[in-house]
């Protein structure tokens, strides 16, 4: 038998799997010739003590609801998860480790969330992945407490990941590791790999704070390990699964680029080794120096987590099923959220209410509040809150407990905390079983601009909520009056954006954002909007092919198209009619979701928006920005290309032109230019 790096704890057999891990990360990196060596040879010893001896997953069934998850939050050691992934019986074989940060392999950069393989959840983004964790422990505490019973756990699992000392430093992690002390998630559980380097040397440069005693006062559970101590890593994380009323972090002094002459050095980091360097380290380790990827057979027998893995989900089938003779109203409830497809079809769009005229002016943000309400005894599902903003996002589900230390509510309260909540939300919905929402004013939306993202690049159905959408918030002034904010949104590919017109489209909007396996943002207002009379209007549904007709004239061709989201939709229509007064044909398309819409097939598109006719007006109090890809270069982007300024909504409105007068003058110069005609009109 080979030697093995002498390594406090269990003994050579253990020995012997974590140089194999680290041995895998340094060949894989050596041969992309790209990569973070150092962090894996690093942390290899105790992410080896976790997953071996601790984590309780199938590699057989990598989506079984009762698996411990594991979250590598430093995403950038992305081939320590690959080796474990493959040691432990994941569907990735040795050829995808040769393939590291290769064109179609499974193995990027930095892990890329993908189920089927054992990855849990995107990272590399730096605190993301220690934010998104709490949503997910946030998941298990709310499913665990709605359909648990004595002797029933049927929620039963950790949330473990290994965070570096940049995670610790972005603020995000601040936010969550405040808001999870807070709740006490008890299942919550930390390794913090403190090697004290970062890309610019040693972290005195910058980070010289007392960590353990930031987490004290954050009410976690604060433990120290030698990051090479394998008893008392074991020991750490024993007595942080004993902790049930507080989240756990296991502070672990661990060397990056263990065993190598740039062990404990920035040059560890972030680059291959070198051949040089990668042959001193086998030999200093009594590691073959061919071939590179090898493996032991004793390892790949010892770490193989497939016969077990299997056996605990079956004992955990079988307590499902003494469930449902025993408790069958929860069962039957919880088998219908199991049923991602089977729900889109339940009752509870039945239960959306209707919006006319009658019901009187109101604004977006009011009538999502009235949907929410009227849904949420039918979807079990759907949780959420804000960031300490729902009763002006007005998204408060009355009648339900509150998400607090002794309760698990559907009524979140996130604190100030945007970027924290948004990932936390990408945590809820990796459960593949909650959909949750967050919500606070559209301006905000570029404090978890990150989260949302990363919801885009994994297909989550998060639904954020996004109100006090344009400069019609009024009075507060331009730091909270949205310009860009739209355009940005719509520039992440996979986010569905919706801007409703009215409630009866906002009720269309909610259902599209339950039904659709994608983040969505509703963008909705703070001021009053009429309810558009549907009798002689177009019908709201068309919103679910992102833009639709709204009003054509009575007789003959469109001379002109007059598009709008939101608010100025009813704007548009009052220019509709006084184009119509003036024998103008005008045609008015409400254009909610640009993303639904080019998800139409062209010959839809081109009903709505006929390529022939080129006059073409835009109005949408905001960046103009992407407008002209629908009005083409003869037309004309109303909108807000400065920031905004502090008054009433009705005078902003005014002052930054957009009235019935200004628009049906913009429409009248479009259609005179180069004709001599209507001049007589304006």
């Amino acid at each position: 038998m080979m030697a093995v790096a002498k390594v406090s704890g269990f003994g050579s057999a253990d020995e012997l799997a974590i140089n194999t891990i680290r041995f895998l990360a340094i060949d894989a990196v050596e041969k992309a010739n790209s990569g973070h060596p150092g962090m894996p040879m690093g942390d290899a010893p105790m992410a080896y003590v976790l997953w071996r001896h601790f984590l309780r997953h199938n590699p057989g069934n990598p989506a079984w609801h009762n698996r411990d998850r594991f979250v590598l939050s430093a995403g950038h050691g992305s081939m320590l998860l690959y080796s474990l992934l493959h040691l432990t019986g994941y569907n990735l074989p040795l050829d995808e480790l040769k393939g590291f940060r290769q064109w179609g392999s499974h193995t990027p950069g930095h892990p890329e969330y993908d189920l089927e393989i054992g990855i849990e959840t995107t990272t590399g983004p730096l605190g993301q992945g220690f934010a998104t964790g709490v949503g997910m422990a946030m998941a298990e505490k709310y499913l665990a407490e709605r359909y648990n019973r004595p002797g029933y756990d049927i929620f039963d699992y950790h949330i473990y990941s290994i965070v570096s000392d940049g995670d610790l430093m972005e603020g995000v992690t601040n936010e969550a590791a405040s808001l999870a002390g807070h709740l006490g998630l008890g299942k919550l559980i930390y390794l913090y790999s403190d090697n004290k380097i970062t890309i610019e040397g040693g972290t005195e440069l910058s980070f010289t704070e007392d960590v353990g005693k930031r987490f004290e006062a954050l009410k976690w559970h604060v433990q120290k390990a030698g990051g090479n101590d394998l008893e008392g890593i074991a020991r750490a994380i024993e007595a942080a699964k004993a902790e049930k009323g507080r989240p756990s972090i296991i502070i672990a002094r661990t060397n990056i680029g263990f065993g190598s002459g740039k062990q404990d050095s920035n040059e560890a980091h972030g680059a291959p080794l070198g051949k040089d360097e990668v042959r001193a380290t086998k030999e200093k380790l009594g590691w073959p120096l061919t071939p590179d990827f090898f493996i032991p057979d004793e390892v790949k027998k010892g770490m193989d987590a497939r016969k077990k893995g299997e056996s605990l989900e079956k004992e955990w089938t079988g307590l499902v099923e003494r469930y449902g003779r025993e408790y069958p109203e929860e069962a039957a409830e919880l088998k219908g959220l199991l049923d991602r497809e089977g729900r889109q079809c339940s009752d509870w769009a039945s239960a959306l209410p209707s919006f006319a005229p009658k019901d009187g002016p109101m604004a977006t943000r009011s009538a999502s509040g009235k949907v929410l309400n009227a849904i949420a005894g039918k979807t079990p599902f759907l949780l959420g809150g804000s960031a300490d903003l729902a009763p002006s996002t007005n998204t408060h589900l009355k009648g339900f407990t509150d998400f607090m230390p002794g309760s698990s509510g559907r009524n979140i309260h996130f604190g100030v905390r945007e970027h924290a909540m948004g990932s936390i939300l990408n945590g809820m919905a990796l459960s593949r079983i909650l959909v949750p929402y967050g919500a606070t004013f559209l301006i905000f939306s570029d404090y978890m601009k990150p989260a949302i993202r990363l919801s885009a690049i994994m297909g989550l159905q998060t639904i954020f909520v996004l109100t006090h959408d344009s400069i019609g918030l009024g009075e507060d002034g331009p730091t909270h009056q949205p310009i860009e904010q739209l355009s940005n949104l719509r520039s992440i590919p996979g986010l569905t954006v919706i801007r409703p017109s009215d409630a009866a489209e906002v009720a269309v909007a909610w259902k599209e954002a339950l039904t659709r396996q994608n983040p969505t943002a509703l963008i909705l207002t703070r001021q009053n909007l009429p309810v558009i009379d549907r009798s002689r209007f177009s019908p709201a549904e068309g919103l679910s092919k992102g833009a639709y007709v709204l009003a054509d004239p009575s007789e003959g061709e469109p001379e002109i198209i007059l598009m709008a989201t939101g608010s100025e939709v009813h704007l548009a229509l009052e220019s509709f009619e006084e184009l119509n007064r003036r024998g103008v044909r005008a045609r008015v398309v409400a254009m909610p979701s640009w993303e639904l819409f080019e998800a139409q097939d062209e010959g839809y598109r081109a009903s709505v928006l006929p390529p022939h006719i080129k006059a073409r007006v835009s109005i949408e109090a905001g960046s103009t920005a992407g407008w002209h890809r629908y009005v083409g270069l003869d037309g004309e982007a109303v909108g807000i290309d400065r920031f905004g300024a502090s008054a009433p909504y009705k005078t902003l409105f005014e002052k930054f032109g957009f009235t019935s007068k200004d628009v049906t003058a913009k429409a009248l110069s479009l259609l005179n230019k180069g004709k001599g005609l209507y001049l007589d009109r304006i």
